[in-house]
C-alpha cells in the first residue's frame, strides 16, 4: 500500500497553515474604510503580478543552465513555460483596470512596493537562481490557492464605489486560479520528487504564505486622490 503522493502531502501542509492568510483576507474584505483600502489592495495586486513573469523567466533560464542531468528539469521547464503564458500581461491588465477606475498609471507605478512584496518576489528569485528552480512551485501553489469569490468581488466593488472595470483582472483570477491550482497539484504528482524536493517546495510555500500574510496584513488605506493625475 503506497502513501500519499507529493501533491497530497503539499496540499495538506498548506491546508494546515492557511489560518493567518485567511484571517488577513477576512479583515481586508470587511475593512471599515473600503473606499480607501480597496484601491490600496488593487495597487498591491498589480505589484505582485508584476513580478510573476520575470521570476518564471528566471526559473526557465535556470532550468536551461542545469541541463538534462536532473530528471526534474525537463518537465519543470515545460510547466513554467506553460504557466508563464497563462500569466503573461496580467500586470498590464491590472494597471489598465486601475486606469479604468480613474487612477493615473504613472502615479500607481510611482508608489514604492512595500518590503513584504519585495520579500515575496525576492526570496523566490534567490532560490531559483542560487538553489533550485523547483522551489518556485511552492510559491505558485500559494498564489493560486486563494481565489476571490464572485460574492466577495461584488461586495468590495459596491462598498468601495469603484467601477466594475476596476475588477476585471481580479475577477479573471477568481475564475481561473482554481483550475491552475488543480493543474499544478496534478503535475507535481507526475514529477520525480523525493523527500528533499518536497521539503524544498514546502519551505518555499511557507515563505510565500508568510510574505502574502504580511502583504495583506500591512496594507494601509490610501487617499484615492494620490493615485490620480496631478
Amino acid at each position: 500500500m503506497t502513501g500519499p503522493g507529493p501533491g497530497a502531502i503539499l496540499r495538506a501542509k498548506m491546508t494546515l497553515c492557511t489560518g493567518p492568510v485567511d484571517a488577513v483576507f477576512t479583515r481586508l474584505w470587511t475593512h471599515e474604510d473600503p473606499a480607501r483600502i480597496v484601491p490600496a489592495f488593487l495597487v498591491m495586486l498589480h505589484q505582485i503580478m508584476r513580478a510573476s513573469v520575470p521570476v518564471m523567466e528566471a526559473a526557465i533560464r535556470r532550468c536551461e543552465e542545469l541541463g538534462t542531468d536532473d530528471d526534474l528539469i525537463g518537465p519543470l521547464a515545460d510547466y513554467y513555460r506553460h504557466h508563464l503564458e497563462e500569466e503573461r500581461n496580467h500586470d498590464v491588465w491590472a494597471l489598465e483596470d486601475l486606469e479604468a477606475a480613474g487612477f493615473d498609471p504613472a502615479a500607481v507605478l510611482e508608489r514604492m512596493p512595500p518590503p513584504a512584496v519585495a520579500r515575496l518576489a525576492g526570496a523566490q528569485r534567490y532560490w531559483v537562481e542560487h538553489y533550485h528552480p523547483v522551489t518556485l512551485l511552492g510559491c505558485i501553489m500559494v498564489l493560486e490557492s486563494f481565489p476571490p469569490t464572485t460574492e466577495i468581488i461584488d461586495r468590495i466593488r459596491d462598498d468601495s464605489g469603484l467601477p466594475e472595470a476596476a475588477f476585471r483582472t481580479f475577477r479573471l483570477h477568481g475564475r481561473v486560479d482554481p483550475h491552475h491550482s488543480a493543474e499544478l497539484f496534478r503535475m507535481v504528482d507526475l514529477l520525480s520528487l523525493g523527500p528533499r524536493e518536497i521539503a524544498m517546495i514546502g519551505t518555499s510555500m511557507m515563505a510565500c504564505m508568510e510574505s502574502l500574510t504580511d502583504c495583506i496584513g500591512s496594507l494601509q488605506p490610501v487617499d484615492p486622490g494620490t493615485l490620480q493625475a496631478a
